[in-house]
């Protein structure tokens, strides 16, 4: 899909000589990866909230230790000895999660998180990690 988008952005003559993160920019689109990326993170923040109609104990575990420097709602990051265990959506979604400001986690409603969470990403782009594979 990414290489469609790729080839689509390339079809306007004025970005044709730009780079693909360029077309994004200048057309303000996200790449396909980020937009799974905020995807898993909306899902996150709907269970997390017990916004959904998904009961799925133990999906998610928050981590207990108190530090000054978190976002109030640190998941806990499990270490696994296998790489199918580290494709896990809690697994891949955990580190990303934790990364984020308090006053994104810490939103009322699903679209404040969203609204939040873009606009961070404006001046705070996602690491996206090319070999980890973002679908669940």
């Amino acid at each position: 899909m990414e290489k469609i988008q790729r080839k689509a952005t390339k079809m306007i003559p004025e970005l044709r000589n730009l780079s693909y993160e360029r077309r994004l920019l200048h057309l303000k689109l996200i790449s396909l990866e980020q937009r799974r990326l905020r995807g898993q993170l909306i899902e996150t923040f709907k269970y997390l909230n017990g916004l959904n109609n998904v009961t799925l104990e133990g999906l998610f575990e928050r981590d207990g230790n108190v530090r000054t420097r978190n976002n109030g709602q640190k998941l806990l990051l499990r270490n696994f000895k296998t790489s199918q265990a580290m494709n896990f959506f809690p697994v891949k979604i955990a580190a990303t999660w934790n990364q984020l400001p308090e006053n994104i986690v810490s939103a009322s409603t699903v679209n404040t998180f969203k609204y939040r969470l873009d606009k961070f990403w404006i001046t705070n782009p996602p690491v996206l990690h090319p070999t980890m594979s973002l679908t669940p």
